[in-house]
């Protein structure tokens, strides 16, 4: 009989969990605002995850079936990945904050038969299933099921109480799909990334190359329906051994103290988060915690050196995207760079124009990449495959990101195709703009966007600052203006402030510029311009 395949997630994980001699828990997960910790050992994940299959295969689920996971961070999210991965049905992550129209869109464009979600979310399911094709339905941290009107809904808890024979594997290939993971959908529709079940098995060369170690934990408040946390974090902690803890969700405020609790020494964060952890209030013990280093995407060159000697720790600066990819600064390149263009042993790089041509250096074009060792670059979007094949044009992955390369061919970030900000005819820089404001001690949380200029010169943008203030703040829109003139130059101050309860972000803590855009007006009673 052939080895399994360790390349198909179940099997990999049915391996581990035969393999652990002890009970000491690879994942942990913690609940900040109730100070709930649950933890599973690899026999834990598995057998949980079998019991799911159990229940999947008895509801006539087949292979190439999907469902949906409307899911925080709950080891229940792992449990169903790994259950999909056993049953050959396909899972759906999506954001827990989903609701109304995107929701009832993302279960339609997928197909789902069913649904596990939480009891903080259900009735934003319940409001749209009549819609959809859910038959099933099963809910974490359960109340009174009867309440949440939903198909045939279950309390998940009472569904892994019981013993279930092993399921037999359903998946025959590493390539058969594992999960439909969707893109944020910052500017129009989600598109559905079909994944294959092979997706995590770089989860150990990726350990290798960001450095970490046995002794390392690992940590992210993430979502586990992004590719970040899955990636980063979830697939290395479980490939490497490596152990991982998840908060519920990510809080700024809770990061520093869930870290210290559980002596975390690496963690992950997006460029959506930088600008609200820095604006943190200073205090004398920042730099007293166990983290050595930080896996970050996006963070602004302008906090990049300060934000090290802060808290004591080092970045390793990467970029990619969910259908694929990865460039890395590990500490050998400057400050504010993603990676090198030419010595990426991964993929090969270009920066091109609009015709196609490479650009000089210092010259803003469009990143391009395509595997160095020659095999096809791919992506498979579901429904879209006129999408898919634009992605990969001539063999060619076209990120929709306009970046720079340096002489020595490290890659800068510039602005997403569409979304730069152009004033007096130079390129605003946003991180410089919310480092200032983030400094301020008004400021909890700050987001940098474009609007059409008011003198309306094609192509230029006036600045907006979306600011959230912090508790109990007095603003004043004159303070901070000037001391916005006080710390930069003239053409990157704000022309307005815009207040907002939040800033409206994606699972991956991405700003979602197009509800602040829609918010936005310059008659808006929480608008301010400058005098």
């Amino acid at each position: 009989m052939a080895a399994p395949d360790m390349n198909i997630f179940a099997n990999m994980m049915a391996a581990k969990a035969q393999m652990q001699q002890d009970d000491t828990p690879i994942l942990t997960f913690v609940d900040e605002s109730t100070d709930t910790v649950l933890t599973r050992t690899y026999k834990e994940l598995y057998r949980n995850a079998n019991t799911l299959a159990g229940f999947m295969v008895a509801r006539g689920m087949a292979k190439g079936d999907r469902f949906a996971a409307l899911l925080g961070n709950h080891p229940e999210m792992v449990e169903a990945l790994i259950a999909a991965s056993i049953t050959g049905c396909i899972i759906v992550p999506i954001d827990p904050r989903t609701k109304g129209e995107k929701l009832d869109f993302m279960l339609n464009n997928s197909a789902c038969r069913g649904i596990i979600c939480a009891d903080y979310n259900a009735s934003e399911v319940a409001a749209v299933a009549a819609n959809t094709r859910l038959e099933w339905s099963l809910v974490v941290s359960a109340g009174d099921i009867d309440d949440y009107g939903l198909p045939a809904a279950e309390d998940i808890a009472q569904v892994l109480v019981n013993d279930c024979e092993t399921v037999e594997l359903r998946v025959d290939s590493p390539l058969d799909t594992l999960q439909i993971l969707y893109t944020s959908g910052t500017t129009g529709d989600p598109k559905g990334i079909i994944k294959p079940n092979n997706q995590f098995s770089m989860g150990g060369a990726m350990a290798q190359i960001i450095g970490l170690h046995q002794d390392d934990v690992l940590y992210t408040g993430l979502s586990l329906t992004h590719g970040n946390a899955q990636g980063f974090t979830m697939a290395v902690s479980l490939v490497a051994s490596i152990p991982s803890v998840y908060s519920l969700k990510f809080t700024k405020s809770g990061l520093w103290k869930t870290v210290r609790r559980f002596g975390c020494t690496v963690f992950n964060l997006l460029g959506g988060m930088t600008a609200a952890i820095y604006a943190e209030p200073r205090l004398d013990n920042d730099a007293d915690n166990p983290v050595r280093l930080v896996i970050s995407a996006g963070m602004p060159a302008a906090i990049w050196e300060d934000f090290e000697q802060r808290f004591d720790l080092q970045l390793f600066e990467v970029y990619g995207a969910a259908e694929g990819g990865l460039f890395w600064n590990e500490g050998s390149g400057p400050a504010g760079s993603f990676g090198s263009r030419d010595h990426n042993p991964l993929f090969e790089a270009r920066v091109v124009d609009s015709d196609g041509n490479d650009c000089a250096a210092g010259a803003c074009g469009e990143l391009i990449w395509r595997n160095r060792d020659g095999s096809p670059v791919s992506v498979d979007y579901l429904n879209s495959p006129a999408a898919s094949e634009k992605k990969t044009a001539q063999g060619w992955f076209r990120t929709g990101d306009i970046v720079h390369a340096d002489d020595n061919g490290w890659l800068y970030f510039d602005y997403r195709d569409g979304g730069g900000i152009r004033r007096n005819g130079d390129f605003i820089n946003p991180g410089f703009v919310e480092k200032a404001l983030a400094e301020m001690d008004v400021v909890d949380d700050v987001f940098v966007y474009g609007v059409q200029s008011s003198n309306g010169t094609p192509g230029e943008k006036d600045v907006v600052a979306a600011i959230v203030l912090r508790t109990g703040a007095m603003f004043d829109p004159a303070e901070v203006f000037s001391g916005c003139r006080e710390k930069l130059e003239s053409s990157f101050v704000p022309s307005y402030l815009q207040l907002v309860d939040e800033i409206p972000k994606t699972a991956s803590e991405k700003p979602q510029e197009r509800f602040l855009l829609d918010a936005f007006s310059v008659d808006a009673n929480n608008v301010f311009s400058q005098l």
